[in-house]
């Protein structure tokens, strides 16, 4: 199964890196979302450090959204999707597979870049770190909610609209906690129990979504 989990996530990998483009058009999307507030808001340090946790992730959650219909898409034009659901191997496990791909390719990109971005915000060391954690805890998160909503909407038309009206409202919880961690550190209270709400969370959706998903892929394929 191991083996089996590590050829899904090294296909998926690979054949994003041969479609370099869908790549960069999410890390830019979230650079120019993040990048533009201080611009239009101004310089005024303490505005800026207000607003950053709330703009960076929101920046981080509509750039992850931007990849979502192209989770099972392929897969389903092709007919590798029909081959996944004959398969021996659980279709959780693919699933599992496919969204530790998503992630890699989407996620850690924006993890990266975050705390440089956070810069311009006037946050200190403190601040950018536990950023850092709670997109590292966070972002993944994202990506199993959001696969749910990318095999309920496999297939049909306007798909990425769908997927953004039905993962949103399971994306608030995230949002709300990721963004909390870093107001918490900023106003000297400590993130450290929103960071383990995040990782609770994430607990929770590696448990359940990857056979909500499984479901979802079944009722989509027939």
């Amino acid at each position: 199964m191991l083996e089996t989990l590590l050829w899904i996530v090294r296909r998926d990998v690979t054949i994003a890196l041969r479609r370099r483009t869908d790549i960069f058009i999410t890390l830019v999307f979230f650079v120019i979302v993040v990048s533009l507030f201080p611009l239009g808001i101004g310089p005024e340090p303490n505005t800026l450090r207000l607003i950053a946790p709330g703009v960076v992730w929101v920046g981080a959650l509509l750039a992850s959204m931007l990849a979502l219909e192209q989770l099972f898409l392929s897969d389903h034009r092709d007919g590798t999707l029909e081959q996944m659901l004959l398969a021996p191997q659980p279709l959780s496990l693919v699933v599992i597979g496919k969204v530790i791909a998503h992630w890699l390719i989407t996620g850690l990109p924006l993890v990266v870049m975050a705390p440089l971005l956070g810069l311009q915000y006037d946050l200190s060391i403190e601040a950018l770190e536990v950023m850092l954690w709670a997109l590292l805890l966070g972002t993944p998160t994202l990506s199993l909610l959001g696969a749910i909503g990318a095999a309920l909407t496999l297939g049909l038309r306007s798909g990425g609209v769908l997927v953004a009206l039905l993962v949103l409202p399971l994306y608030i919880p995230v949002l709300i906690f990721g963004a909390g961690a870093v107001e918490a550190t900023t106003s000297g209270l400590g993130g450290e129990a929103h960071l383990s709400i995040l990782g609770a969370i994430l607990l929770l959706a590696l448990l359940g979504t990857p056979f909500a998903t499984a479901a979802a892929l079944r009722v989509s394929a027939e």
